[in-house]
């Protein structure tokens, strides 16, 4: 069964309830100890995406989304409370 593409997809967090699904890379949940950089990869606040620094150097380096770039991000969905947190976060001031 496929998602209407305006409909966002729901998930369950274990410390904020049913919310929205964003996507983060592995680095924003396995990095606390300093920020990463929070590289925003969509305008649209129905898709919200992000991933650090790094992958964005990767991702240029690898010329896109190949599947070396995708084992580096190794994306993880979070609810969307838990991204504005990691935004915060791993934001660059």
């Amino acid at each position: 069964m496929s998602t209407p593409q305006n409909e966002s997809i729901a998930i369950e967090c274990s410390k904020h309830g049913k919310r929205k699904a964003a996507v983060v890379c592995q680095h924003h949940l396995q990095i606390r100890d300093r920020a990463v950089g929070f590289v925003e990869n969509s305008s649209d606040p129905d898709d919200l995406q992000a991933w650090c620094d790094q992958c964005e150097l990767r991702f240029a380096e690898e010329g896109g989304m190949t599947p070396r770039f995708r084992s580096f991000n190794n994306m993880a969905v979070v609810c969307v409370a838990c991204y504005e947190e990691l935004k915060r976060e791993h934001s660059q001031h």
